[in-house]
């Protein structure tokens, strides 16, 4: 069963421009990019350029006689997992300027980084969407529901998504619980920490590993730096590395505490989150129903975080997420800062207990629960 993404309208109109450009789909290993690529090879009658494989990116060395030949047989160019080759990226606006072909790449950001400069002179000739683990609204969206059906729906899915997450093998295919948590063990092993492990030339899978799972049983908690790397004997940077390495390829999603001026605001640690939860609960090697489990709440909150960084990304929105607490211990779960600073300050509860107002600047008070979950996050 394959979800319709909600990025591929955009896909099919970055193709109709006539501008040729350069698109990249940026998102984590098993998230849907390779399904989309074969989609469109199929639909447009052309090949996949894989940069998992060397062969494949010695095709695109900056010289004209070797671009002159991609181009002179495809004016549109598929290529999957480029940030395998950052040199590629001198190849790819030579494509762009000179042939006049649109390029559609997938991969990791992470391509921003390690081109540098090469990166930079793309300026003003690329777009960039985002593929992600499936939104609660893709799947909904994706779903012939009549209108009575859709509650029902929806609580399920919750806790569908809550135990095993929204990778789309996961999600879609057709499998039992033991086939569902033998191919999230192989996720976190084989591309959450493999492949970063390897693109990074990282020197300790393990400690990876432990960093990870450290963080995963501290949902809706403060994250010290200097604990975990207390408590797993390793260097203060080494650890914050990995962090920054994990949530720059959109395993962790970071929410900083919001500052301000007022002496009663404090916190010095982020939280952070996990784009899926299925990656999450295989870490700690919990796939317990939510109602049995001690850290309900904490997945909970999770789950509407990771939908909203998902939507975000996906949806462009040009906001800023936080979390506000003060000495008294009175706090916030979700602070959201537009561009104009306009504040929506979010608590995330499981039921429709009361809620007071806590953050000292001017804004809207809200909150989501398991019933008002549709109506709050995906009708805005």
């Amino acid at each position: 069963m394959l979800i319709q993404r909600e990025i591929e309208p955009k896909i099919k109109n970055f193709l109709i421009k006539s501008k040729f450009r350069l698109l990249f789909i940026w998102g984590p290993r098993r998230s849907g990019k390779t399904t989309l690529l074969r989609k469109l090879a199929k639909e447009y009658k052309v090949p996949i350029f894989d940069f998992d494989f060397l062969s494949e990116r010695e095709k695109f060395l900056p010289t004209k006689e070797a671009l002159e030949k991609i181009a002179a047989e495809h004016k549109i160019i598929l290529i999957d997992e480029v940030q395998n080759a950052p040199e590629a990226t001198v190849a790819l606006k030579i494509l762009v300027d000179h042939f006049k072909v649109k390029i559609i790449a997938t991969g990791s950001s992470e391509l921003r980084q390690k081109s540098g400069e090469e990166f930079d002179s793309l300026a003003d000739r690329f777009e960039e969407y985002f593929c992600l683990p499936l939104t609660t609204e893709e799947i909904i969206n994706d779903t012939a529901l009549k209108k009575y059906e859709v509650g029902a729906f929806t609580q399920i899915l919750l806790e569908k998504l809550q135990i095993f997450g929204g990778y789309p093998e996961i999600y879609s295919g057709n499998l039992a619980e033991t086939e569902k948590i033998g191919k999230l063990q192989k996720i976190v092993d084989a591309y959450v920490l493999k492949d970063i492990i390897d693109i990074y030339d990282l020197k300790n899978t393990k400690l990876a590993k432990d960093i990870l799972t450290k963080i995963a049983l501290q949902l809706g908690s403060e994250v010290s730096v200097r604990e975990i790397a207390s408590s797993l004997g390793a260097n203060m940077v080494t650890v914050s590395n990995y962090i920054e390495i994990f949530i720059r390829n959109y395993i962790l999603i970071p929410l900083p505490a919001f500052k301000t001026n007022l002496r009663r605001a404090v916190s010095e640690n982020r939280k952070l989150y996990f784009y899926d939860l299925g990656i999450r609960n295989a870490l700690i090697r919990d796939f317990r129903e939510t109602s049995l489990r001690q850290d309900a709440g904490g997945v909970w909150e999770n789950l509407v975080i990771s939908e909203l960084a998902k939507s975000r990304l996906i949806k462009n929105k040009q906001e800023t997420f936080y979390f506000y607490r003060e000495y008294s211990g009175k706090e916030v779960d979700l602070v959201i800062e537009d561009y104009k600073k306009r504040y929506k300050c979010l608590e995330i509860k499981k039921s429709g207990k009361k809620i007071s107002r806590v953050f000292p600047l001017k804004h809207r008070l809200e909150s989501i629960t398991q019933k008002n979950f549709i109506e709050q996050l995906i009708s805005k």
